[in-house]
């Protein structure tokens, strides 16, 4: 069970909606800095709007709201990036009632088409011209839809204009008669099969998990007598982003925005900002680890790096067993090896993500062990979370002070977790969400008798700490009837540097396999490092063969983890990354399995086909030869 000395106080429950919050804090702290704007896109200066400027630019835009006709239990949607006007166009519809369906950018046009219809959206918030071009192409189809606003022709400017005339006291009216179980926002889930469903979340089950991690985790996000400050990069429209959203309203965090999801501009809005805590997902945390050894290898100190992190996951985890009670910590020698890549490497990586940050939280899915000890290692502990979009968003945390890596820590209070006899994980508390919108069968086949279904496996362990170890409806069986789990296999493979994205396929074949895509910037990086000599045709054969050789090795090193019958023994090498443009990625960037094998069928069916040709020597046995006992080939 849980420590009751470890648990988070108990919060006040929710009287009113999530905008109340805004309202409360520039009452009471009127100047209090809450949001930093960029002067302009590609500005390293931020402007700070206090408490009281961000309310009454709500409460501007909730007046022309009303003036057009926006009425409590409305559905607007926003399709749109992550930005400023995001945040005010949220609040001013929480202000009077209405809900947010948020939308992906990156959706297609049948995808918004289903959204609006499916929602019954009465207006939509869109970025630019041609969001304005793919909602005009489908509003024959959506009766309901009244108006489109576009953020980059002013659409703020124009709403508090229209509703100048209003007073304050018709919103302050409007946003008191918010009950905390109306419904605040249709979030879409990411529909990795079959059409996504509205997952109605309340203003309750939105603020709850929220005020839980503020008090019990609220004094990890800057160092005391600090304000915590956050960039929020994470997309707006999934769950997660709108917790980062919630959380920093409802804290008194700074809270900027970058809307554009490359490693430059990331890079550039981190150091420039400097924010105190990180929120990110797995993917990025990756990335971000891989330019760091990029960066190194390209200075000539790629060694240096490497053993600098194997020190720091070395470090972290020592720390992890004396505060878990199983060890007494970092030896003399360890600790003073760390102490010179403190000052040598750790202190410069830090300054990479501007140098304040301390601590982090990751997301969306789980994060691999090695990269949460080599992050707490360098001084940024990795908190790794857990929660759904039926869950509105956080549902475990690391317990404060008995982190465990490896784990996504345990169930917040007030939830509650229990994992079934197949290995499925759920979940109840009030958080859940109040039904997928339009779709009573839906809800009712996810439901069982209080709890939620979530599709994900898992474990606890003896101390209640939770492992996610992947999705119930992406084991594969290979023909042999052997039931494996892709998500660990391709989480190691995704920590080579050069592999960018990893599928695991084999179901109903007699092997496990993998399709794999290239990191381009580090594949760029590699070739020039590898520099082999004679002439063009020459050196691009023993480049490729060098690249299979380097691949093989991954996979191997993969397979170490896993026993032999579950080991990838055949892979390819695809030329494209998965993206969300050709429908293989969702727009909250998981696999779209399913979609991903129709596509690359053939590639897979000639895999297999190569390796099923291959007859390798192996030392005589008595066992009949097949599959499941070969010795490993890959194929590229």
């Amino acid at each position: 069970m849980r420590d009751p000395a470890l648990a988070p106080p108990a919060v006040p429950p929710l009287t009113g909606g999530l905008a109340d919050s805004l309202f409360e804090t520039a009452a009471r702290t009127p100047a209090l800095p809450m949001l930093a704007r960029r002067r302009a896109p590609s500005s390293a200066r931020w402007d700070e709007v206090t408490a009281v400027e961000f309310r009454d630019q709500v409460v501007a835009v909730a007046k022309g709201l009303i003036a057009s006709g926006i009425s409590p239990g409305d559905r607007v949607a926003i399709l749109a990036r992550t930005r400023y006007e995001w945040t005010v166009f949220s609040y001013a519809l929480w202000t009077v009632g209405a809900e947010v369906v948020p939308v992906y950018p990156t959706s297609s046009r049948d995808q918004v088409e289903w959204i609006l219809r499916d929602a019954g959206c009465v207006g939509v918030l869109v970025e630019d011209e041609q969001s304005v071009m793919t909602v005009g192409s489908v509003c024959a189809s959506l009766p309901a839809l009244r108006h489109v606003w576009q953020l980059d022709a002013g659409a703020l400017d124009t709403l508090a204009e229209r509703g100048a005339f209003l007073p304050f006291a018709t919103v302050d009216s409007m946003r008191r008669i918010v009950l905390p179980d109306s419904t605040a926002v249709v979030a879409y889930t990411s529909g990795t099969s079959g059409r996504a469903l509205g997952c109605a979340l309340s203003h309750r089950g939105l603020a709850g998990p929220c005020d839980t991690l503020l008090a019990g985790w609220g004094h990890t996000v800057a160092p005391p007598g600090e304000q915590g400050a956050v960039l929020a990069f994470l997309p707006f429209s999934h769950v997660y982003g709108l917790m980062i959203q919630s959380l920093c309203v409802r804290g008194g965090l700074l809270m900027a925005h970058e809307p554009a999801m490359t490693g430059e501009a990331l890079s550039s809005a981190l150091c420039s900002f400097r924010p105190t805590y990180l929120y990110a997902v797995p993917s990025v945390l990756e990335k971000i680890y891989k330019n760091f050894l990029r960066a190194a290898q390209q200075a000539g100190r790629g060694a240096l790096f490497e053993r600098a992190a194997g020190t720091a996951r070395d470090f972290a985890a020592a720390l992890e067993r004396r505060r878990l009670g199983r060890g007494p910590g970092p030896g003399l020698d360890l600790r003073l090896q760390h102490a010179l890549y403190e000052r040598t490497v750790y202190r410069r990586l830090r300054d990479a993500l501007g140098g304040r940050v301390g601590r982090a939280t990751s997301g969306g899915s789980p994060l691999s062990r090695e990269l949460s000890l080599f992050y707490e290692g360098i001084g940024v502990y990795v908190h790794d979370g857990y929660g759904l979009t039926e869950t509105s968003g956080g549902l475990t945390m690391q317990p404060w002070g008995r982190e465990k890596s490896g784990t996504v820590g345990q169930v917040l209070p007030g939830m509650e977790i229990r994992v079934a006899d197949d290995g499925e994980i759920l979940v109840r508390g009030p958080s859940l969400f109040q039904g997928y919108i339009g779709d009573e069968a839906a809800t009712r086949g996810v439901m069982r008798g209080g709890w939620l279904a979530t599709g994900d496996l898992g474990h606890l362990d003896d101390e209640n700490y939770l492992a996610i170890t992947g999705r119930k409806k992406d084991i594969i069986i290979t023909s042999g009837g052997k039931s494996v789990a892709p998500a660990a296999l391709e989480q190691r493979l995704r920590m080579h540097p050069l592999i960018h994205q990893a599928v695991v396929v084999g179901d109903n074949r007699p092997c496990v396999g993998a399709l794999i895509t290239l990191d381009p910037e580090y594949l760029a990086h590699w070739r020039a490092a590898l520099a082999l000599p004679g002439d063009a045709p020459a050196r691009e054969a023993r480049e490729e063969n060098a690249l299979g050789e380097e691949i093989a090795r991954a996979v191997a090193a993969a397979n170490s983890a896993v026993s032999r019958s579950e080991s990838i023994r055949v892979f390819r090498v695809l030329p494209d990354p998965f993206d969300v443009a050709g429908g293989l990625l969702t727009p909250s960037m998981k696999l779209r399995r399913d979609e991903i094998v129709r596509t690359y069928s053939l590639e897979i069916d000639a895999m297999y086909e190569a390796r099923s040709h291959r007859r390798p020597e192996r030392p005589p046995s008595r066992e009949p030869a097949g599959w499941e006992d070969s010795d490993n080939v890959f194929l590229r």
